[in-house]
């Protein structure tokens, strides 16, 4: 009986003691070890997500959508934690469009790792129905994907984002910190299998990026894409690109390339087919060009429309290199030497200005330096120091050879033809702060030169067939010799028309260049200028500007000099 008593004392001695060891413990944890404790728990059932921001919109000079970011579903998982039986993996694979046996090699060779993306941007409802499957070590990540509704129309000029909504070509490039938003940050609680259940606090919001409003017009960019388009497939060429500007503001209204890109087709993505060539491509302009030789010639105030120039026998050399005309011209007034396109009454012309004097004005209308557009891998052309130049060198340039320029650039040069002298920086944003404009040829120059152009649009004149119904038209062709394995082409030509509408008021200027024509027809009169026709047509009546010349129009059908 005692020995009884002994063991009972003994179990409530030992129960009580053991109470008082977790009484002890429960307070050390409660109150000592609390904070710590509670941080322990928060680190493994918190998480703080990144809360992705939304890209800025890009929309064109009427508000018309060009660029927008819609929100998606990326997959992600964690290897060390995931649990996959075939059945499951199967449903995951189907689900999110890879192989099963793609996916489970992609989680054994990522085992060491706690995160990875499992397929990237895929759309909202595959991403619930991920959730739904409840695995674990398996999430779910908002994004948001990069999309345009424009398609290859604005593809060479908007460019594209990564993955990761970043720009990489383009204006997506040029303006990514404009558009880029700032991501905010949450922290979330998880529940066992590590997926978040609830919303604990919002550490930081998103910001979103800006929108940005391009000076483009939607409708101009879609002629321009169309007439392009058709030309280079009917004169079966290798390339082309028109630019589009407004001559008073100095903003690029539209702006294509061809081959086509796509920015919302991933396979597309080679440096051929997304590059700008409006802009990064150079060329030699030919007689393009010719109009600033002789802006030059009547700014020096040594020549005027009326000067002449014996260009007979059509033929002249210059340190021994031939100089040419399609045909004996004879004795030529400038206005005839601009509508004849003649190379020998050009290179007379610049031969009796100042080096200096030719330079200056090549250099002042843009040529040989960047546009300051920003556009990213912008080319700045070639126009070499006149103190490099021999007298053949002078020569040439004055019909549009030994120098490069861009699309851009020629389009740039006639808005200073077309703006009565006036020099403004290039802009592909709307109201964007232009820096100040600045006279770099007088107005009554530039007056006589566009009269004179007009000549080239008109019977008998090479660019006849850029003639639009009602309005009167000054421009200029050009015709210019590829280069080729070293040496000047026999059969690759640049063909290019440059010009501007209405002539004595412009309110358009337009640059059409297309590359290696192959169906039989290479002058600029033939294969560009029926572009720029058709695109200002358009163009003109789409923004209601007025027809300032509804005499009628008798165009021949006979073409006046060669280039």
């Amino acid at each position: 009986m005692q020995s009884y008593r002994l063991r009972r004392l003994t179990v409530q001695l030992l129960f009580l003691l053991g109470m008082g060891l977790l009484a002890a413990r429960a307070v050390e944890l409660q109150v000592f070890k609390h904070d710590f404790l509670q941080q322990q728990a928060l680190s493994r059932h918190t998480r703080v997500l990144e809360i992705p921001a939304h890209r800025g919109d890009i929309l064109d000079r009427n508000g018309e959508p060009l660029a927008i970011s819609t929100p998606v579903a990326s997959i992600w998982a964690n290897p060390r934690e995931l649990e996959l039986t075939p059945e499951l993996a199967a449903g995951l694979s189907q689900l999110i469009g890879i192989g099963q046996a793609d996916l489970m090699e992609k989680i054994r060779a990522n085992g060491d790792k706690q995160f990875i993306y499992l397929k990237r941007q895929l759309q909202p409802e595959i991403g619930e129905a991920v959730v739904k499957l409840g695995l674990r070590g398996i999430g779910v990540e908002r994004e948001y994907r990069r999309f345009y509704p424009k398609g290859e129309v604005f593809g060479h000029l908007l460019g594209f984002t990564n993955i990761d909504d970043q720009g990489q070509e383009g204006l997506e490039r040029a303006y990514d910190e404009w558009l880029s938003g700032e991501p905010g940050a949450k922290r979330v609680l998880r529940e066992g299998r590590g997926r978040p259940i609830d919303d604990l606090d919002l550490i930081k919001p998103a910001k979103p990026g800006k929108t940005l409003q391009l000076s483009v017009d939607a409708r101009i960019q879609y002629l321009a894409y169309r007439e392009l388009k058709a030309a280079v497939e009917a004169n079966q060429a290798e390339s082309g690109s028109v630019v589009v500007m407004d001559p008073m503001t100095g903003q690029v209204l539209a702006m294509v390339n061809q081959p086509r890109f796509n920015p919302n087709v991933r396979s597309q993505l080679r440096g051929r087919l997304y590059r700008n060539r409006a802009i990064t491509d150079v060329f030699e302009p030919g007689s393009a060009v010719k109009p600033f030789t002789i802006a030059c010639a009547i700014e020096t105030g040594q020549f005027e429309p009326s000067s002449k120039i014996d260009t007979s026998p059509g033929l002249m050399r210059v340190s021994g290199f031939p100089i040419r005309d399609s045909h004996n011209l004879g004795v030529i007034d400038l206005t005839t030497l601009i509508a004849k396109s003649s190379n020998v009454g050009a290179s007379k012309v610049a031969m009796q200005l100042a080096p200096a004097d030719l330079w200056n004005v090549f250099h002042q209308v843009g040529f040989g330096q960047t546009t300051g557009s920003g556009f990213p891998a912008e080319a700045s052309g070639v126009l070499r120091d006149y103190t490099q130049w021999y007298p053949l060198d002078q020569a040439t340039l004055a019909f549009g050879y030994g120098f490069s320029v861009t699309a851009l650039q020629l389009a740039e040069a006639y808005s200073v033809l077309a703006a009565n002298g006036v020099y403004r920086p290039v802009s592909f944003v709307l109201n964007d702060q232009q820096e100040q404009a600045q006279e770099v040829l007088s107005a009554g120059t530039t007056q006589k030169v566009r009269k004179m152009m007009q000549r080239v649009v008109q019977p008998q004149g090479t660019g006849y067939r850029a003639a639009i119904e009602g309005y009167s038209v000054a421009g200029k062709t050009g015709t210019a010799r590829k280069i080729v394995g070293g040496a000047y082409s026999e059969d690759h030509y640049t063909a290019v028309f440059a010009g501007m509408v209405p002539a004595d008021n412009p309110r358009l200027v337009a640059v059409v260049v297309i590359h290696s024509p192959s169906a039989g027809h290479f002058y600029g009169g033939d294969v560009a200028a029926p572009v720029f026709s058709k695109l200002m047509s358009a163009a003109l009546r789409l923004l209601n500007i007025a027809p300032d010349a509804l005499e009628a129009r008798a165009v021949s059908p006979r073409r006046g000099g060669a280039i």
